[in-house]
């Protein structure tokens, strides 16, 4: 018997404030065409005034378990992959536990950045596999709109707020690549490149959160090899082609590098689920938030074969192959 970590539900949230490229024009040096043309991007979500992380992340999981058919008792755990936090601590996850009313389990949070939401993916699935858990809530959950500066035109357009779930449970198969769950995962990372995505604040240089920075074209160049070789050495682990995929999940960063991503794996865009024109960059959230909207719209099916990849600073890279 082999267990695996199979996918029950999948859910998101976003805030209702929607903010379309032209609205950047009243106040910085560019155009909807500008942000189109080098990301992809055309509209994304910001939190209102008071909402937090936390209860975002908590909408989202409330959906997911709607879509698992379960309630909070049948959960024994919340991972939460963010790095906007409401709080230094305690844990976005404690306050997801709480929001749902669950008073069993353990929650704890994952810090990645923009891959946060695989690392998380990959501890859930250790979780499982050890025994340790047999449901587990994955949630990636941002409000990068706090982080941002205004003034930066290279950046701020960039990013949007949201949340997205997971709903992981145990279930046993042969052992194959047929089997339904996280078949293979490949997690990687590199401080040496911090410079190219960071936030110039915290608790123990500024005592202040900081706002993004980012080297745009130099992260660009690093991104595209970078997720197309975890994704393919994920592939390799489960002894998977890429032609036999059915989805790739990326990372909603750019269009360009989700473009260049699945050249580099000799995938046609009509296999790749994209929802960057309508969020941007949710960081952590982001990979959840495509999941969940590719489900709804039909794309992801039951047996379907699904890699998703990301990157983020750090850096910090990855991918994780699943059967849905």
């Amino acid at each position: 018997m082999t267990v695996r970590a199979v996918v029950k539900g999948v859910g998101h949230y976003l805030p209702t404030r929607v903010v379309e490229n032209a609205e950047f024009e009243r106040t910085l040096d560019t155009t909807d065409e500008w942000i189109r043309t080098r990301s992809g991007i055309e509209r994304r979500h910001f939190a209102a005034e008071g909402e937090t992380t936390s209860m975002m992340g908590a909408e989202a999981a409330k959906n997911a378990l709607i879509d698992a058919g379960l309630t909070v008792a049948d959960i024994d755990a919340v991972i939460v992959a963010t790095s906007t936090p409401d709080l230094t601590f305690p844990s976005v996850a404690t306050m997801v536990q709480n929001e749902l009313g669950m008073r069993q389990g353990f929650a704890f949070d994952v810090q990645a950045v923009c891959a946060g939401f695989i690392f998380a993916l990959s501890n859930a699935n250790a979780q499982i596999v050890s025994g340790q858990a047999k449901r587990i809530l994955v949630i990636g959950a941002e409000t990068f709109s706090r982080i941002m500066d205004w003034e930066d035109r290279g950046t701020c357009v960039l990013f949007g707020d949201g949340a997205g779930a997971l709903v992981l449970e145990a279930q046993e198969g042969t052992g194959t690549s047929a089997d339904r769950g996280i078949l293979s995962t490949d997690l990687n990372s590199d401080g040496a490149y911090r410079e190219m995505l960071f936030v110039d604040g915290g608790v123990s240089t500024t005592g202040t959160s900081g706002k993004l920075r980012m080297q745009g074209n130099a992260l660009f160049r690093q991104a595209v090899q970078k997720l197309a070789s975890t994704a393919e050495t994920a592939l390799d682990r489960a002894g998977i082609a890429p032609q036999d995929v059915d989805w790739v999940v990326p990372h909603q960063a750019n269009i360009r590098i989700i473009e260049g991503t699945a050249k580099k794996l000799g995938l046609p865009m009509e296999k790749v689920v994209v929802t960057v024109q309508d969020h941007g960059n949710t960081s952590a959230a982001s990979i959840p938030l495509a999941m969940s909207v590719g489900k709804a719209r039909g794309q992801i099916k039951q047996g379907d074969l699904c890699v998703a990849e990301a990157i983020g600073g750090g850096l910090a890279w990855g991918a994780v192959v699943l059967r849905w």
